[in-house]
């Protein structure tokens, strides 16, 4: 049977060896999947609910044993870490709370006696999801279909199999039956072969373009409904009357949080030019502060990268943007002696043509790009192939949301950090993928929305 092992990116130690299904335990899962489909739909809201409730009380309740695997799969800062487990269980709690209002019956004025739109679960789901929020990012597909009567299979990412068996355990302590939610440890083909299995009605996926690329044209082959989260290389753009203090403290934290791989991070800070030096002065000195080590220490503000094959593919992306003309201003190197670590680093004077401007920097690395005015911010911020979001600083908080309303992304945020909410919904446009996940929009993407109509 095959098998590949992980390892701790911190130490470069093995943390475990992993075993590929077989074919027969695929089998298994999906078929105990179909049969748990029909009187998982048929419970109650509340019902429903009170499994999704215990689910959060057992993330609280193991929240050490969960920080742990998944600072040693991929490096996650321990107070992160805790803080991720938390948003997750609150995601729990809310779609515990508030499906129902999602789900009622749309009442339609017609001709009819009577017309609405309800809302009916499709069947199993299946999720590829990534590393970089190993709980998080299973959570905000999950918590919403269960809610909607929808069972689910998950192929994690390959490097966090511990996280994926912890999300099985929990659903086991919380009592939801058998098949509800399972855990696929399968490689890529084997993925494929599961998406095209017609008990799988539809998939989700957050991860790069190459891998939505993949996912989506099988999806589309399958006729299957597909919600794609991909890069991102979001614009954080400073104007001129903008706070400083709270900008470049806003800009440290967005960047430099999980070691800068994040989705959503600000990774292209744009700046008008009235604003730029004092801007890039601050925004050196408050990065310095940012130090290096072990992620299970508190005095550790600087995770490791996930994989040191990751990054070596971020260095050469700064090693040619500094071929092309970039400066660097800090950093700009591996951390000497780590297995995965990159230091903090900030490039100056992007341009086009240089990665730092047209690709996604899946690491600690900020682009500075200096601009005129607002309109030329605004031309540069949608000069990417991608759109997942973007945030606006100033003291104009009108005039920043005017500016908001120019960017082309899913999110926009003014004087604040982008991040994901279930209570608004996400996800990109452009290359960086569609569908929504959270809030209704997110409860409703693997639903039928149908329509009743009584003459």
């Amino acid at each position: 049977m095959a098998s590949y092992q992980t390892f701790n990116p911190f130490n470069g130690e093995i943390v475990r060896t992993v075993e590929l299904m077989d074919s027969a335990a695929i089998e298994q899962r999906l078929a105990a999947a179909e049969a748990a489909f029909p009187p998982w739909s048929a419970l109650s809201l509340a019902q429903r609910g009170d499994y999704l409730r215990r689910f959060a009380a057992g993330l609280r309740a193991r929240k050490d044993e969960i920080q742990r695997t998944m600072t040693a799969e991929m490096g996650k800062l321990r107070r992160e870490a805790l803080a991720e487990i938390e948003k997750s269980a609150a995601a729990c709690e809310y779609y515990a709370e508030h499906a129902a209002d999602y789900l009622k019956p749309q009442p339609i004025a017609t001709e009819a006696q009577r017309s609405y739109v309800t809302y009916q679960p499709i069947g199993c789901v299946m999720a590829v999801m990534p590393w970089n929020f190993p709980i998080w990012q299973v959570i905000r597909f999950l918590a919403p279909g269960l809610m909607a009567g929808n069972v689910a299979v998950l192929k994690h990412a390959s490097n966090v199999p511990g996280c994926a068996d912890l999300l099985r355990a929990l659903a086991v302590d919380a009592g939801i039956p058998d098949g509800v939610f399972d855990v696929l440890h399968i490689d890529n083909d084997q993925a494929a072969d599961v998406l095209r299995d017609r008990r799988v009605k539809a998939v989700t996926l957050t991860g790069s373009e190459r891998a939505g690329r993949s996912i989506a044209a099988n999806a589309g082959d399958q006729l299957k409904k597909c919600v794609m989260e991909l890069g991102g290389s979001d614009a954080f753009v400073v104007l001129a009357d903008a706070d400083l203090d709270l900008a470049v403290a806003a800009a440290v934290k967005s960047r430099f949080d999980n070691a800068g791989q994040t989705c959503i991070a600000a990774k292209r800070f744009i700046l008008v030019e009235a604003i730029a030096d004092a801007f890039v002065q601050r925004f050196v000195e408050a990065t310095k502060a940012r130090s290096y080590g072990d992620p299970n220490q508190e005095a550790s503000t600087l995770a490791p990268m996930a994989r040191a094959d990751l990054r070596d593919e971020l260095h050469k992306q700064v090693q040619e943007s500094t071929s092309k003309g970039a400066t660097v201003l800090l950093g700009g190197a591996p951390v000497a002696g780590s297995h995965a670590g990159y230091a903090a680093t900030i490039l100056d004077q992007v341009g086009p043509g240089m990665p730092a401007y047209a690709q996604e920097l899946f690491g600690p690395v900020a682009a500075i790009i200096r601009v005129k005015d607002d309109a030329e911010a605004v031309r540069v911020a949608n000069d990417t192939s991608f759109g997942l979001g973007g945030s606006v600083w100033t003291a104009d908080a009108a005039h920043g949301e005017q500016v908001a309303l120019q960017l082309e992304c899913g999110a926009a945020f003014v004087n604040s950090v982008v991040k994901s909410d279930a209570r608004l919904p996400f996800g990109g446009t452009k290359r960086s993928g569609f569908g929504r996940e959270l809030a209704d929009h997110g409860i409703h993407e693997f639903m039928n929305i149908k329509t009743v109509y009584v003459a």
